[in-house]
């Protein structure tokens, strides 16, 4: 689907996020896995959930709505195998921690993806799970999806060195944990999101974490989690966009309500203050708000282990487009492996705004414009990536306008994004 973004004249108001993809997946995750009724609260409406939820009832757990809420019932007597392969979509996280999952679960399961999934690299968790008495089968040494996973009641725990930080890959490991013999520990060098550790603490599970320089070793005993309330926090990284949109744009001023705040998330945020951006944080209910204001921004240097899941680099590259000076991405090989090739992307992006841009390594670098008034209209095609459509969609609106080919791609995780954005102009 092809979209025009027009560009406007003054922007402002508040706007609240859907509920965190993260969150979202693993409270139906936990849910299903628990023994009785749970209920979820604020759940994400985008496609990527609706697949881990469908491949849950698949599983044999009961779902439907009360009101704006969630109730999961898992069966007492546990999951089971499903006769149908399992549709994971355009989701990385559903394919990734299903596959923890159904290790623990006895018989033969398919996980199938959509083309951009299908491209992706499963060996990461591959091996932790083939080490702890799974079989994991994919396409050629890179493990690429479809995949085909004999799960097995009787895992073992493992001691496991993470090669490359992955909250996805850690997740797996730990929710594959639940059905082993003995304890399982992850190491991590970077540490990454702890919505996992923190979600199976809430839900029973003992898991402690030790932290090591920048790294953290985490460690979990095995147990059925329990049945619980589930409140998901709205998303840090969706938040990103509309507080780069405020910065950047010659007259805005936006509100994003609610926003989670763990530091694990929110490095963003970190990031755009050393720029020069005006963004403030006040507490919330539910995290903090942040208030994003016209700002005069300036280059800055940007590491992968400031921003683990490296998901806000796209608007950050549009962050550094608007900036005075010469910004550098370091160690951003990851960006490589994500629904598309986001390292090409974002360099893309700023390319058709008009930037000077170049790459050594992993690390790329972006000579800014100085602001956003000095962006190019432009059109792109977004090859089926939802950040790159929500961060050209910011571009154009603070700049002169753009033309997005895949704009609905957002229906992965943010149905509502163009809504919400119609709404601040």
């Amino acid at each position: 689907m092809m979209r025009r973004v027009e560009p406007c004249r003054a922007i402002g108001g508040s706007v609240r996020v859907p509920g965190d993809k993260s969150a979202s997946h693993r409270a139906l995750m936990l849910s299903a896995l628990a023994a009785g009724e749970s209920t979820i609260e604020g759940l994400s409406p985008g496609l990527d959930v609706a697949a881990t939820g469908e491949i849950m009832a698949q599983l044999g757990a009961r779902r439907h709505l009360e009101g704006d809420r969630v109730v999961v019932e898992g069966p007492v007597d546990g999951l089971r195998a499903s006769p149908q392969p399992l549709q994971c979509g355009n989701s990385g996280t559903t394919m990734r921690l299903v596959s923890g999952i159904v290790s623990g679960i006895d018989g033969t399961h398919r996980l199938e993806g959509d083309a951009s999934l299908s491209r992706r690299p499963m060996d990461r968790v591959a091996v932790p799970l083939g080490l702890m008495g799974a079989h994991v089968v994919g396409d050629g040494p890179k493990v690429t999806p479809p995949l085909t996973i004999t799960g097995s009641t009787r895992l073992h725990g493992i001691d496991y060195h993470v090669p490359t930080a992955s909250a996805q890959v850690k997740s797996a490991i730990l929710l594959a944990g639940l059905f082993a013999d003995c304890a399982t520990s992850v190491h991590e060098d970077v540490r990454t999101r702890t919505s996992t550790e923190d979600m199976l603490r809430h839900a029973g599970v003992d898991v402690r974490s030790v932290d090591a320089g920048v790294g953290r070793r985490v460690t979990l005993i095995p147990r059925r989690p329990a049945p619980r309330a589930w409140r998901v926090p709205t998303d840090p990284s969706q938040a990103a966009f509309f507080c780069v949109l405020g910065l950047i744009h010659s007259r805005g001023d936006i509100t994003v309500l609610d926003v989670e705040d763990s530091p694990e998330r929110t490095g963003f945020v970190t990031v755009l203050r050393r720029m020069g951006g005006d963004l403030f944080a006040t507490a919330s209910p539910s995290g903090v708000n942040l208030r994003a204001r016209s700002s005069t921004l300036c280059a800055t240097e940007i590491h992968a282990a400031e921003i683990p899941s490296v998901d806000e680099v796209p608007i950050l590259s549009v962050a550094a487009a608007a900036a005075r000076g010469v910004s550098a991405f370091r160690d951003m090989g990851e960006l490589r492996l994500k629904e598309s090739d986001r390292f090409e992307g974002s360099m893309a992006l700023a390319r058709l705004l008009g930037c000077r841009v170049w790459s050594e390594g992993d690390d790329f670098f972006i000579e800014g414009l100085a602001s956003a008034d000095a962006f190019a209209s432009f059109a792109i095609n977004a090859g089926l990536d939802h950040r790159i459509v929500m961060s050209s969609a910011v571009a154009g609106v603070a700049g002169h306008g753009c033309d997005i080919d895949g704009s609905d791609t957002v229906r992965s995780s943010y149905p509502g994004f163009f809504d919400d954005l119609a709404r601040l102009r």
